[in-house]
């Protein structure tokens, strides 16, 4: 299964593609999804910051974006696509829904992470005088923090999908170049190609996410 120099140039910009959309829409889900998994445990009943209204309009926000699927997600925010960058259509245009719909997972990956921390230690720094800020950052994201990390491995594992998804809406990287010319075309050594490209792409990133917990579990 050798490409032709035009083939191997295809793939080399289709995997930079895919790389410039994981990588930033990794990056700002994880800003934007820690905080909003966090507001959704603080602001449980009887948490630290009880408030059952923003806990409830939060939850319902996350379950509702969730419900959508991928493709017709992409479909569904392409006003908010366009108002953002200027375009539906490319790489710089597929963040924005790759990051709308993996914030919300990841908010509940982050939600679920914290709510394995003991709400002991969360009332022993409550007697020690600690604030509410300083639980949130030394008791429950320091806690969590090898939950957390699997729950970014998991969300780029997930973007990863949801990016090759986008190559059947004109998004560009290897779902495109797989679906434009491995399905389209019938050239299969490019479809075998990508396939495997993705494969290697997210077993590195699991055994990453994996190195990185076991580090911070052991220590």
């Amino acid at each position: 299964m050798l490409l032709t120099p035009v083939k191997w140039t295809m793939v080399q910009t289709a995997s930079l593609q895919s790389l410039y959309m994981v990588s930033l829409s990794t990056l700002i889900t994880s800003l934007l999804g820690i905080p909003l998994g966090v507001l959704l445990v603080i602001t449980r009943r009887r948490h630290i910051c009880q408030n059952r209204t923003i806990n409830f309009i939060l939850g319902l926000v996350v379950n509702a974006t969730r419900s959508i699927p991928f493709p017709i997600f992409i479909v569904f925010v392409i006003p908010v696509t366009r108002f953002i960058v200027g375009t539906s259509i490319g790489p710089t245009a597929v963040i924005v829904p790759l990051t709308l719909a993996a914030v919300v997972f990841m908010a509940r990956l982050t939600e679920t992470s914290l709510l394995e921390v003991p709400f002991g230690v969360i009332e022993a720094a409550q007697a020690a005088g600690a604030t509410r800020w300083q639980i949130i950052i030394h008791v429950l994201l320091a806690e969590a923090k090898p939950g957390l990390i699997m729950a970014v491995t998991i969300t780029t594992i997930t973007l990863i999908s949801y990016s090759a998804m986008a190559g059947a809406v004109g998004g560009g990287g290897l779902g495109d170049l797989s679906i434009r010319y491995g399905y389209q075309r019938y050239q299969t050594d490019i479809m075998w190609v990508t396939v495997i490209l993705l494969l290697l792409v997210v077993q590195g990133v699991q055994n990453l996410g994996d190195y990185l917990v076991r580090r911070i579990s052991h220590r």
